[in-house]
């Protein structure tokens, strides 16, 4: 079995039921952290779970609000934690027409996270350039795996 992610008649991703379930809790934790609503919702099938809906312009905010929440962070953990996640949600992006604009990195500097998550010890190695190269080249590499 699987799972549909469609937006109007157009499928947009088509995943085995544990890859699509899996990405919907993961859904569900970062819509709770951005404080976004994300855009995917029951699909014209009512009742069935495996079909889905993407409202793209909903989509659009969320995906542009993880993405800086993503390249804002500077904590290890909390990069490794979210990047698969970032680079799918980015592929479906694209997939659905949504222009995701990868932010500009800070020339030679650390990315500044959100001060309530300190990285210890000491400070990331990765630059900010790093980071968006990395989300970047991730999501066309998530891209080429995504069935539709």
């Amino acid at each position: 079995m699987s799972m549909y992610f469609d937006m109007d008649d157009e499928t947009l991703w088509n995943p085995s039921n544990g890859a699509g379930r899996l990405f919907l809790r993961q859904v569900e934790v970062f819509e709770a952290e951005l404080k976004l609503p994300s855009g995917i919702g029951q699909g014209k099938y009512w009742g069935d779970p495996d079909v889905l809906e993407v409202d793209p312009d909903v989509y659009d905010e969320f995906t542009r609000g993880l993405v800086a929440w993503h390249c804002r962070t500077s904590h290890s953990v909390i990069l490794a934690l979210s990047e698969g996640f970032v680079a799918t949600a980015v592929a479906l992006a694209r997939r659905a027409g949504i222009a995701v604009e990868m932010p500009e990195p800070g020339a030679g500097r650390e990315f500044g996270g959100v001060q309530r998550d300190i990285q210890v010890p000491g400070q990331p190695r990765t630059t900010s350039a790093a980071v968006v190269t990395a989300l970047d080249a991730r999501a066309r590499e998530m891209d080429r795996w995504m069935a539709r």
